[in-house]
C-alpha cells in the first residue's frame, strides 16, 4: 500500500489544468493504485490525480464504500440535467470544511477506463456529484469556488465537540 500526500488549499498545483492522458504507462498504473490507497486511507469517495500532485486527467470515484473504485481517464461530462440538487460537500484537499454546492442530478460521462477502453455511461445522484467534483479538480476548480454563500463551515470544531 502506497499512500501519497494530498495537496491542500493554497498549493498552486490545485489551480492548474490537468493534461490529457495519451497512453497508460506503468508509472500511471502505479499512480492509480496509489490514488486508491490514498483515498481509502483518508476515507474519501473521490480523488483526482492533481490532488496528489500529478497533472494528469485521471479521477477515481467510490460512491459505495464496499465496492471497487471506478477509474476514469480523460473524463468528460457530455451532458447534464437542468435539474440540480444542493447538498453538502467536503474535499480531501480542503481539510476540515464542508459546504453546500448545487450539482446536476444526472450526467452523461465519456472517458477511458483503467485499460484505456472507451466508455460512456449515465450517472445520477451522489455518483454524479462525485464525478462533477473530481472533474472540476482537473480544471483547477475547487468546490469552495461553487459553494452556496454562507454555507462553508469548519467541521473540525464539530468533530472535536463530538469526541469530548
Amino acid at each position: 500500500m502506497s499512500e501519497r500526500i494530498v495537496r491542500q488549499t493554497g498549493d498552486e498545483i490545485l489551480r492548474k489544468h490537468s493534461k490529457t492522458v495519451t497512453e497508460l504507462t506503468d508509472r500511471l498504473k502505479e499512480l492509480i493504485k496509489d490514488m486508491k490507497d490514498t483515498m481509502k486511507t483518508h476515507g474519501g469517495c473521490g480523488l483526482a490525480a492533481v490532488q496528489v500532485g500529478v497533472l494528469k486527467r485521471i479521477i477515481i470515484c467510490a460512491p459505495e464504500e464496499e465496492k471497487e473504485a471506478v477509474v476514469l481517464i480523460n473524463p468528460e461530462i457530455v451532458s447534464m440535467s437542468d435539474e440540480t440538487e444542493i447538498d453538502s460537500e467536503g474535499c480531501l484537499s480542503v481539510d476540515g470544511y464542508r459546504g453546500n454546492v448545487a450539482r446536476p442530478k444526472n450526467i452523461v460521462v465519456k472517458a477511458k477506463d483503467e485499460n484505456m477502453n472507451d466508455i460512456e455511461f449515465d450517472a445520477d445522484g451522489f455518483f454524479a456529484r462525485i464525478i462533477c467534483h473530481e472533474v472540476d479538480h482537473l480544471d483547477g476548480i475547487l468546490y469552495t469556488d461553487k459553494v452556496v454563500p454562507g454555507t462553508l463551515k469548519d467541521v473540525t470544531e464539530e468533530e472535536n465537540v463530538k469526541e469530548e
